[in-house]
């Protein structure tokens, strides 16, 4: 029997993506664990591998081909002893199912507030993600494994996973996944078999009669209505790649569905300054390729991050994400820093910021920004994430409101340390002042809860020494 190979869902989110290169020809063998294919998402190049050994009878979407749905027919393999001609007539009809061309397309601009950035410190919403979240609704929490699982209708199972339950008629989309980020894999499916199926859920009912028809938005405008406002034909159309379409999307959901709320300080830097310029003179040198070299070389940012980091543990209830049916509350701080790409932005995350060491964090966020540019990073490395800091200070921005990356509950918005002119014991001084504005989900950290996590942020801002401790 042909063995159909599906475009996989790379991520919880993913849709759609472009099938970039193929890495076998049609003739060739392949065993589970070798590598097909690579993927495009909106966010990196990925390998796929193979789940099913068999021959390769037919690449049904050839590559270079975009937007392709996530488990649209991609290629088939015949089993072992299986005429591979004869299987490949089952691919026969499938068609690449591609997205719908973009053409004569505006250029829309980023809506007003959106921001980026150029450096490792980071951007405003990581929109692209920018660290993936679900695509409409919101996390549930699974009543038996406690983890946060997408609500949006659509099951991320292995190719594998469904052809087994496929042929032994279980609906995949009833059985509980066990595989990363709740991903159903043979296993799963094995034991649902095994304990009597889980079988095609019963449809929906339908709505009561007299149920009161939902309130319509307001349709945004089309495409040739936006056009129709340059008749002058002074523009370049530019089509959308998955990434832009990402952060438009994910911008909607935030700014729809999430009540922000926003708190702003004044933090002194001047300790923090001198502190880190002894710092960067200790380091140790090493010898590279390149000469001698210091072991690491902290920025204001890295700096930014522990504090960020300890002013969650130090105010645990702010550290949490919203759900409707429970408060996810965090055991560790793991920050994401926005950092701008070509065609947008992504968020790698510093994994328990709260237990590293400020050189830890200064040369994990460089490797981390470095492969973010060159989009190799992997999933686990943006998704996720218990909070967010977005700094435009390098441009000197002197502040600014960031918008929440779901699921966190806050983003912190970094702008310029510049001197000012303030006033200590009734005398004016002058002082390095930066400006940091937290947005927070109303949701989940209120008002004084924001004001009290802020607060401990500014301490520790201002008492540096606490930072390595």
């Amino acid at each position: 029997m042909p063995i159909n190979i599906t475009m996989p869902a790379l991520s919880p989110t993913m849709e759609e993506g472009n099938l970039a290169k193929w890495l076998v020809k049609e003739g060739d063998k392949v065993s589970p664990g070798d590598v097909i294919a690579e993927i495009e998402t909106d966010k990196a190049t990925m390998e796929v591998e193979a789940v099913d050994e068999g021959t390769v009878a037919k690449l049904v979407v050839p590559a270079g081909t975009e937007g392709v749905k996530v488990n649209a027919l991609i290629a088939v393999l015949a089993a072992e002893g299986e005429d591979a001609a004869a299987a490949a007539k089952s691919g026969d009809g499938a068609a690449p199912a591609k997205a719908e061309a973009t053409q004569d397309r505006a250029p829309i601009s980023p809506p007003v507030g959106e921001m980026s950035t150029k450096s490792t410190e980071g951007g405003a919403v990581p929109p692209a993600a920018r660290s993936e979240a679900p695509p409409s609704g919101l996390p549930a929490i699974s009543p038996t494994r406690g983890e946060i699982s997408e609500s949006d209708g659509r099951t991320f199972a292995s190719p594998l996973a469904r052809r087994i339950a496929r042929e032994a008629g279980v609906d995949v989309s009833a059985v509980t996944g066990s595989g990363p980020h709740g991903r159903v894999v043979k296993a799963d499916v094995d034991a649902a078999i095994s304990g009597g199926g889980a079988k095609a859920a019963p449809a929906a009912k339908a709505a009561p009669a007299g149920a009161p028809a939902p309130a319509v938005a307001p349709k945004p405008m089309s495409d040739d209505q936006v056009l129709k406002l340059f008749a002058d034909g002074s523009y370049e159309l530019v089509p959308h790649d998955n990434m832009r379409k990402t952060i438009a999307r994910r911008l909607v959901e935030a700014t729809t569905t999430i009540p922000h709320f926003y708190l702003t300080l004044d933090c002194e830097l001047d300790a923090l300054l001198a502190l880190r310029t002894q710092i960067n003179a200790a380091a140790p040198v090493k010898k590279t390729d390149k000469g001698e070299t210091p072991a690491y070389k902290l920025s204001v940012n890295d700096m930014v991050i522990k504090a960020m980091a300890k002013a969650l543990m130090a105010v645990p209830d702010a550290n949490a994400s919203w759900t409707e049916s429970a408060m996810v509350k965090h055991k560790h701080a793991d920050v994401g820093v926005a950092v701008s790409i070509p065609g947008g932005l992504i968020t790698p995350i510093i994994r328990r910021a709260d237990e590293k060491t400020l050189s830890v964090i200064s040369n994990e966020m460089k490797d981390l920004a470095s492969r973010a540019r060159s989009r190799k990073l992997k999933p686990e490395e943006y998704q996720g994430g218990t909070t967010a800091v977005s700094n435009l200070g390098m441009f000197g921005i002197k502040d600014f409101a960031a918008v929440i990356n779901p699921p966190h509950a806050t983003i912190l918005a970094v702008g310029a340390g510049e001197e000012r002119a303030v006033v200590k014991n009734g005398e004016i001084k002058i002082a390095t002042i930066m400006s940091v504005t937290l947005s927070t989900d109303h949701r989940a950290v209120d008002g004084a809860l924001g004001a009290e996590l802020l607060v401990a942020f500014k301490r520790m801002i201002e008492n540096p020494m606490g930072m390595l401790i």
